[in-house]
């Protein structure tokens, strides 16, 4: 991890995981409710969806204080949306432990997503007495709207497993812009600059940049997931360390629809294809590890991993080209540093 995001996130992810525990009290019913919602965020995770709002709200001479609850918040809808996002890709592992839905059962891991989801905007209108009303109304409206697109996003992401159906690499990057672009990006990005006062215009260059670093993570993301080898799978991120703490091979065995798998049905052959889709359309249950390995051995000799890692490169490039946009500061390098970081993420 380059010096400066290091000191960065070990200065300040305290201060946010601090206001995040502090709208997650120990009280009754705590064994059903409290403590699983502590859970995954006690797991650990980098938190640098969380430390973009303070750097958003930095980098337009903002006083970052001012955006350490909002930050709290992003880290609560994150807590959230990796609840409801396991349940429903029915997967394993998170962050190295088995997800919640497996120690707690759907029932209440749903509910659990829920009051999660309810602390996000509580946490959010804590902000008056710093912000007032007019500040903290947006920030609301953004995290709607935000929110929303998340939503739609995700929407495509089941929609095509539920469907069996093989979306187009144009449909699929807006899949990705939509359920991971905001959340990861544009929206930590642009409620920081909000917190700082900035223009609209401003608002919109930062966000421009999250969406991109976001969109390039993702696609790293995906390519981790074949790469992770299975001490690796078992090891929990954190802020400043790696770790991947999930399965290898999850998505093909969840049936995910990501860059490599779309680029590989294109270019396989008919035998091969059809073999494919049936691994991903197949129940989890009945996908194999060796089916799982015979697909990514496909992808590597067809070049899928490759081509995918020159367009996770591809969108750096462009994210970091926004940045020339935003006046020179300590946290635009950061934010320089935090998206080489997040797509050059090895073991």
């Amino acid at each position: 991890m380059r010096p400066r995001l290091k000191i960065y996130l070990e200065e300040n992810v305290p201060l946010i995981d601090a206001e995040l525990f502090r709208f997650l009290p120990q009280i009754e019913p705590f064994r059903f409710l409290y403590e699983p919602m502590r859970d995954y965020p006690l797991r650990g995770g980098k938190r640098f969806r969380s430390a973009l709002v303070l750097l958003g709200c930095e980098a337009f001479e903002g006083d970052k204080e001012k955006a350490v609850i909002t930050a709290a918040a992003f880290e609560m809808f994150q807590s959230f949306a990796l609840v409801h996002d396991d349940i429903e890709d029915g997967s394993e592992m998170r962050r190295g432990k088995p997800c919640l839905h497996h120690l707690h059962g759907i029932p209440l891991s749903v509910n659990v997503g829920d009051a999660l989801y309810s602390k996000v905007f509580e946490t959010l209108m804590a902000n008056r007495e710093r912000l007032g009303n007019l500040v903290t109304l947006d920030l609301i409206q953004e995290m709607i709207d935000g929110a929303q697109r998340t939503f739609e996003g995700q929407a495509y992401d089941i929609g095509w497993i539920e469907a069996v159906e093989i979306p187009s690499v144009e449909a699929f990057v807006e899949m990705l812009r939509l359920k991971t672009g905001w959340y990861s990006g544009r929206g930590p990005c642009t409620m920081g600059a909000i917190i700082a006062g900035a223009s609209e215009a401003q608002q919109e260059v930062i966000g421009d940049f999250g969406e991109a670093m976001a969109v390039a993570f993702q696609i790293r993301d995906d390519l981790l997931n074949l790469a992770v080898q299975a001490e690796d799978a078992e090891q929990a991120p954190t802020t400043t360390a790696g770790g991947y703490g999930k399965e290898r091979g999850g998505d093909i065995a969840e049936g995910k629809r990501t860059l490599m798998v779309i680029d590989l049905l294109h270019r396989c052959t008919e035998e091969e294809h059809d073999r494919v889709r049936t691994i991903l359309d197949q129940d989890r249950e009945a996908t194999t590890q060796e089916d799982v390995e015979w697909t990514i051995g496909l992808m590597e000799a067809y070049g899928s991993i490759t081509r995918a890692e020159d367009e996770c490169q591809r969108r750096a490039e462009a994210a970091v080209a926004y940045l020339s946009e935003i006046p020179p500061s300590e946290a635009r390098e950061i934010l320089r540093e935090m998206c080489s970081f997040l797509v050059e993420r090895v073991f």
